[in-house]
């Protein structure tokens, strides 16, 4: 299991991640995430929902009234054009820092 903590700086770039695929809600986010990661990682809906409404109140993301497959109310997220520009950053930046971290965990000079 991946902790919380070790994941904690990257909760925006996983949403927007899926967001860019396609427009999702809640619930189905966190299903997402749980089989992406195989059961390596479970957001929870505390933690989701706060990265949601900052995304949201950020322009990254912006919601709207929906009815799930199942026929339920739900409140649908997509990424914003600003969203867009934002992840292509981010998911540099993660590279950049996944580069950085493995030169030390596989042993600095």
């Amino acid at each position: 299991m991946i902790s919380a903590d070790a994941i904690r700086g990257y909760i925006d770039l996983i949403v927007l991640s899926l967001l860019k695929r396609q427009p999702s809600y809640a619930y189905d986010l966190a299903k997402t995430i749980t089989e992406v990661s195989d059961g390596e990682y479970t957001i929870k809906q505390t933690t989701l929902y706060t990265a949601l409404k900052r995304l949201e109140s950020s322009g990254l993301a912006d919601s709207y009234p929906g009815v799930s497959d199942s026929g339920k109310s739900r409140t649908y997220y997509r990424l914003t054009s600003e969203g867009t520009t934002h992840l292509t950053a981010k998911v540099a930046e993660w590279e950049d820092t996944k580069t950085l971290v493995d030169r030390f965990a596989k042993g600095a000079r």
